[in-house]
């Protein structure tokens, strides 16, 4: 029952996403969520080493597109500030974000990758959906919207649950032995 809200992927930072494990995963699209992910919820400059991270993605041929349930007026100027499509309003975790993002790149979701910080908005779209996710670990959440911070206690409770069953396939950094959530 719980495994649905299972990331496929634990990281610290986007960051471990590095270029050889995104190939050697045979990832084609990647689906980032902004917000906590990729920079602070407050701040509309991404965090630093994210512009050369998404640089070196952009020449790999992986697509990449901003997934986010922001309105368009606050994602777009990120979007472009970071050089990337977008997706506003996505409705995560409902999986119209998700397979819009697939018919647009004509992409099989089974080669997509979701990453975000929510479980119960990027994971668990990512997983109705098809797709693989990944889970990061939320940069500065003590500025996300209250409706996020209610999430997060129960988010806790699908990570001891997650350490505990720890599913076959699943990459934990070799930086950390358990998550740092």
């Amino acid at each position: 029952m719980l495994t649905m809200f299972y990331p496929n992927f634990l990281v610290d930072s986007v960051l471990e996403l590095t270029l050889d494990r995104l190939m050697s995963l045979g990832v084609k699209l990647l689906l980032l969520d902004v917000d906590c992910t990729l920079k602070q919820y407050k701040n509309q400059e991404p965090e630093p080493g994210i512009l050369e991270w998404l640089e070196e993605i952009k020449k790999s041929g992986i697509q990449a597109c901003l997934l986010s349930n922001g309105v368009a007026k606050r994602i777009e100027p990120f979007a472009k500030s970071v050089g990337l499509p977008f997706i506003a309003q996505a409705c995560k975790p409902f999986t119209s974000g998700c397979t819009r993002a697939c018919r647009t790149w004509n992409c099989d979701p089974s080669t997509a990758l979701v990453v975000g910080d929510q479980i119960f908005a990027d994971v668990l779209a990512g997983n109705w959906a098809g797709m693989r996710t990944a889970l990061v670990k939320p940069i500065h959440p003590e500025q996300e919207h209250w409706f996020t911070k209610i999430k997060r206690p129960f988010e806790k409770i699908v990570l001891k649950a997650f350490a505990r069953d720890c599913p076959s396939g699943i990459w934990i950094p070799e930086t950390s032995k358990k998550s740092q959530y």
